[in-house]
C-alpha cells in the first residue's frame, strides 16, 4: 500500500528554504510515483508547484510559519489527513504529530546570534523547537557537517538520528547563456559588466555593510573599473546603504537591484567577473555553489559551512577583517589567471552538489523512517 507523504511547503516563496522545498520536491516527483504527497502551501501561493504529477496534491495552510496557531492547526491537519511521514522542512513541528517525522535544520544561527533576534521571546521560542525536533523527531536532516556539529555541540545530544544531505545547485545555473541572451537580460536588469556580485537579505549576518568597505578599500588597493552590484530584498535598509557608499565615495559604483526573478538570477552570476560572500555564518551557503555552478569566482569566508562547502575551491577571507577582504578583491580583479583557477575549481565543486542527490538521500530516509 502506498504511503502518504506530507511536506511543510508554506516557506516556498523564501530564497533559502523555499529554493530547498522546491528542488527538492520537483526532484521527488521524478523519483517517485507511488507514494501519495500532500504538500501545505499559504493561500499566497505562487503557482510554482502547479506541473507537478498527480500523485502530489496542494492543500492551502492559513496558520503562519513560527506561529502558535500552526502548532495546532498543523497537528489537526496531519491527523485529519491520515498522513504516513511528515517532513517539516524547518525547525517546527507541530504540537502532536501522529505519525513519524523527519526535520530539516538548516542553522542554528538565531541561536548563535541572538542579537540578531527581535527579542528575547523569539531566543527562547528557537531554542525551545530547535530542542524540541531534535528529541521527537524520528530523523534529522542537517545541511552541512556543520549544522549536524552545531547541533549536537550546542544542545549536548547525539548525533546518531541527524543526517547530513548536501542542498544543489539548480540546473539553469550550470547552463551557461549564449552571449546576446545574456546582455539582453543584463540590460533589461540595468546592468552594465563588468561587475562585482553580492546576492543575499539585509540580515546582520550576511554583513553586507562590510562587504561594501571592503569594495571601497579594494579600489583604493588596485587599479579596476568594476560596481558593486547588490541582489536581494532589503526593504528599509536601501538608504543605509546608499549612505554607507556615499560616505565612501562610491556611491556611484553600488548598484542595488533588489529582488529579482529566480529566471534572472543565472544571468546575474554569469554575468559577474566576481562573486563576494564574506557571511558571518552559514548553514549552507546556497549563492555560492549557484555561482560556482554559473562559472562564477568565489570569495567567502573561512567559517561554518562555507569553509566545509568552499574551502580549497574559492578564496577564503577572515569575514571580520576588511582589509584581508579588500586585498582578496584587489587580488583577484587584477590576476586573471587566478580568476579563472578559481572559476575551474568552482565549476569542479558545483558538480558535487545536485539536488537529484538530495531528493534520492531523502527518499531513502523517509523509507528508512517508514520501515518497520
Amino acid at each position: 500500500m502506498p504511503s502518504t507523504i506530507a511536506i511543510d511547503a508554506r516557506k516556498l516563496r523564501d530564497f533559502g528554504i523555499g529554493t530547498y522545498v522546491r528542488n527538492l520536491v520537483r526532484e521527488l516527483a521524478v523519483l517517485d510515483r507511488d507514494s501519495q504527497y500532500l504538500l501545505f502551501v499559504r493561500p499566497d501561493y505562487d503557482g510554482s508547484l502547479d506541473d507537478l504529477p498527480e500523485n502530489f496534491r496542494l492543500l492551502t495552510e492559513r496558520s503562519a510559519v513560527y506561529s502558535v496557531r500552526e502548532l495546532v492547526a498543523m497537528s489537526w491537519s496531519l491527523y485529519r489527513l491520515k498522513v504516513d511521514l511528515y517532513h517539516a522542512t524547518h525547525y517546527v513541528l507541530p504540537g502532536f504529530v501522529p505519525c513519524p517525522t523527519v526535520v530539516t535544520i538548516h542553522d542554528i544561527i538565531h541561536l548563535l546570534f541572538p542579537d540578531y533576534l527581535p527579542n528575547r521571546l523569539a531566543h527562547y521560542y528557537a531554542h525551545r523547537m530547535i530542542r524540541r525536533s531534535l528529541v521527537r523527531g524520528n530523523a534529522i536532516i542537517a545541511v552541512s557537517q556543520n549544522t549536524r556539529d552545531d547541533l549536537a555541540s550546542y544542545f549536548q545530544l547525539g548525533t546518531k538520528k541527524i543526517h547530513v544531505i548536501y542542498n544543489g545547485a539548480e540546473a539553469a545555473f550550470r547552463k551557461q547563456l549564449p552571449p546576446d541572451e545574456l546582455q539582453a537580460i543584463l540590460e533589461s536588469l540595468g546592468l552594465r559588466a563588468p561587475y562585482l556580485l553580492f546576492v543575499g537579505n539585509p540580515k546582520p549576518h550576511k554583513n553586507l555593510d562590510s562587504t561594501v568597505q571592503a569594495y571601497a578599500r579594494a579600489r583604493e588597493l588596485a587599479d579596476f573599473d568594476a560596481s558593486l552590484v547588490c541582489v536581494g530584498a532589503r526593504a528599509g535598509t536601501d538608504f543605509k546603504l546608499r549612505q554607507r557608499a556615499a560616505q565612501l565615495g562610491i556611491e556611484g559604483e553600488v548598484v542595488v537591484l533588489g529582488h529579482v526573478a529566480q529566471e534572472a538570477l543565472p544571468a546575474i552570476y554569469q554575468g559577474a567577473s566576481l562573486f563576494l560572500y564574506p557571511t558571518l555564518y552559514e548553514g549552507f551557503g546556497l549563492p555560492v555553489i549557484e555561482a560556482m555552478a554559473s562559472g562564477t569566482p568565489v570569495i567567502t569566508s573561512n567559517n561554518s559551512a562555507l569553509r566545509e562547502v568552499a574551502g580549497g575551491y574559492a578564496h577564503l577571507v577572515d569575514p571580520l577583517d576588511i582589509e584581508e577582504i579588500a586585498r582578496a578583491i584587489a587580488h583577484c580583479m587584477t590576476d586573471e589567471a587566478h580568476r579563472e583557477n578559481l572559476c575551474k575549481l568552482g565549476l569542479r565543486r558545483a558538480e558535487t552538489f545536485q539536488w537529484s542527490k538530495t531528493a534520492e538521500q531523502t527518499l531513502a530516509l523517509y523509507r528508512q523512517v517508514l520501515a518497520p
